[in-house]
């Protein structure tokens, strides 16, 4: 969408008269329903006089067409100028202005990102080039117009009050700034000639109107680079009750209509493959030009797999294919083709930061998308706001006019194939009985440790091999060392162990960074990802008592949000609260079992719990109270 537009001797005119400021309002107010705030009033004036002065050359024609705040598709982000015309060789040509107030910039040693004073403080963001050329690749890559009709984009960046180049220039960014040239307060001849240059005749064409009514799809490339990596890698192969998934999965994305929406609910616990055939119904209807984005509430997921792409695909088209839960809260009805759910357990009602966007997650993917798959595993909810359960999505998908469809994925691919092993987590965590009370006979490495140093030395051992082994715990222990980066967060003393919470350094990509295996990991960081082998540090929140399991949410850390709210709902429906506490730690610990392909390791500091666990084993030894 684009909230200004005119020619180049329109926009000259409405700044000559004062008048720029208040025609983007009037526009912004008519197409999105809201003004603007004060300080971006003030830098539409202040930069647009700046690109007045720039643009006051007879040489750039009259004619070539000015966009302003153009909304950039499947984003919340903006174009701050757009300049489209024909080249010298009379081919159609756009360029991408992104302008910046900003007096000072300070170097960084993250690509692709500088500090400077915005908002009243000094904050690190995305270098200018960085974030010009990004937003020019999503154009070029997911708009048909711009790919098929061979429109050139050019991005740079104005920053019109910066006369100090050696921080925006220095060689550290140079793979951003040769994309995207940076031009600063003493450079406005330079970029009036770089305009001249790729803009010598006007907008015969109507190139934005073009760009702006252009079908947004994925481009070839992201499909070929996405779909070779996939296949290149035997890990995605589908077999058996996956294959018929990802088939009807394919075949109602095809059938699906804006009048006749489906909605397909596929069951299955951890190992099951549910990613696996997320991932490859992604790539493949990507490849079949369907507008389709994979979509989870756990951040982690889509970090590693970005990052697995990363050097493969531009980031920008990365980060459109992979997005949370919560971005769908102002999107058109029927807007994309398909949306891929994985972790559905997961969502959640309300959006955002503060908790205070959209109705319902369930409702507004839905709403967004002819297709929706959720891929949902129920006894992996693990917070009080989850509310992904099969009735609720068949509810809202009913309240929506939406055919719907269930599948089970029950082959199992993780702990060595066994579906025994997670029978047997759920019978011993008193989630449901099963006919799995021992491990006898089952292929798979589990060990009860009396200490948790004795523990985290096997997972070295298992992580010298591949760098597939992770200690992980409940969120017991408060993270001590987010403030102070010396300080330890789980401890116990009489073991000499001490470690610490990860994401201070590698975030999201935790389980992925070698370094990682002298950190801990929580249900936040590996939902969703497995490793060969975890160790679990089972806290107090879950203890055993005369043979009898309990769970203690007082115990949990209290930074812990995943039974925020559970005092008040403990006042007003104790035995809901209790309920609700219970099935959200037994899933917790099921969770984090269940992340090793090869084997697992608990440790509790609780002498009873531990031999619990250890008894459960095998039958043959009677569990005795210590």
């Amino acid at each position: 969408m684009i909230i200004y537009s005119s020619q180049k001797s329109g926009f000259i005119d409405d700044v000559l008269n004062n008048q720029i400021d208040t025609k983007i309002l009037e526009e912004m107010q008519r197409k999105l329903g809201h003004g603007s705030g004060k300080s971006e009033i003030a830098s539409w004036i202040n930069s647009l006089n700046f690109m007045y002065k720039i643009l006051a050359d007879d040489e750039i024609p009259d004619t070539a067409s000015v966009s302003l705040e153009y909304t950039i598709p499947m984003t919340s982000k903006r174009i701050d100028f757009i300049l489209a015309g024909k080249d010298q060789d009379k081919k159609d040509s756009a360029i991408v202005i992104e302008l910046k107030q900003w007096t000072d910039v300070e170097k960084t040693d993250k690509d692709g990102i500088v500090k400077t004073f915005v908002g009243g403080t000094t904050r690190e963001m995305p270098h200018p080039s960085y974030q010009a050329w990004t937003y020019a690749a999503l154009l070029e890559d997911f708009n048909e117009a711009v790919h098929k009709e061979d429109i050139a984009l050019v991005p740079c960046a104005y920053l019109h009050n910066c006369h100090s180049d050696a921080e925006v220039n220095d060689p550290f960014y140079e793979s951003h700034t040769q994309k995207a040239p940076p031009f600063l307060k003493q450079d406005a001849k330079k970029l009036r000639e770089f305009i001249k240059k790729h803009i010598k005749y006007g907008d015969a064409d109507g190139i934005m109107y073009r760009i702006e009514n252009g079908r947004i799809r994925p481009s070839k490339n992201l499909a070929d680079s996405l779909s070779s990596l996939i296949s290149g890698n035997q890990e995605f192969l589908l077999i058996d009750d996956q294959k018929v998934v990802y088939e009807r999965c394919l075949s109602l994305a095809y059938k699906a209509k804006p009048q006749k929406k489906w909605v397909l609910i596929v069951e299955g616990g951890p190992g099951t493959g549910k990613s696996v055939v997320a991932i490859n119904v992604l790539v493949e209807l990507t490849k079949h030009n369907k507008l389709v984005q994979y979509v989870s509430k756990n951040a982690a997921p889509r970090t590693v797999y970005a990052s697995k792409l990363a050097g493969t695909l531009r980031k920008t088209c990365i980060d459109n294919m992979f997005k949370g839960s919560g971005s769908y809260t102002d999107v058109a009805p029927g807007y994309f083709d398909a949306l891929i759910v994985d972790e559905a357990h997961r969502l959640n009602e309300k959006s955002g930061l503060y908790q205070n966007l959209g109705d319902n997650q369930i409702k507004e993917i839905i709403n967004a998308a002819t297709f929706s798959v959720f891929f949902i595993d129920e006894d992996q909810r693990v917070t009080l706001k989850d509310i992904g359960t099969k009735a609720e999505i068949v509810r809202w998908a009913k309240l929506a006019g939406a055919e719907v469809d269930t599948l089970k994925l029950e082959s199992q691919f993780r702990c060595n194939g066994s579906d025994g092993y997670l029978a047997w987590v759920d019978n011993v965590l008193g989630i449901r009985e099963t006919a799995n009370k021992t491990l006898d006979g089952l292929n798979y490495e589990f060990e009860v440790f009396d200490s948790p140093t004795a523990m985290r030395n096997r997972i070295r051992e298992k992580n010298a091999i591949n760098n597939k082994a992770r200690m992980v715990a409940g969120y017991c222990w408060d993270w001590a060392s987010k403030k102070d980066p010396k300080a330890s967060d789980i401890v116990f003393p009489k073991y000499d162990f001490a470690m610490q919470w990860n994401l201070t350094n590698d975030g999201s990509l935790w389980i992925m960074m070698p370094e990682s295996v002298d950190q801990i990991g929580c249900i936040h960081t590996c939902q969703g990802l497995e490793v060969d082998y975890v160790g679990v540090v089972i806290g107090p929140d879950l203890i055993v008592r005369d043979g009898k399991l309990i769970t203690r949410p007082e115990a949990r850390a209290k930074a812990d949000s995943s039974i925020k709210g559970y005092k008040a709902l403990l006042k007003m429906n104790p035995d809901e609260a209790r309920g609700q506490a219970e099935m959200i730690i037994k899933n917790t610990y099921r969770t984090l079992m269940t992340r090793g392909q090869k084997g697992c390791y608990i440790f509790s500091d609780d002498p009873e719990t531990n031999q619990y666990f250890r008894a459960m084993i095998t039958l043959s030894t009677e569990y005795v109270v210590p």
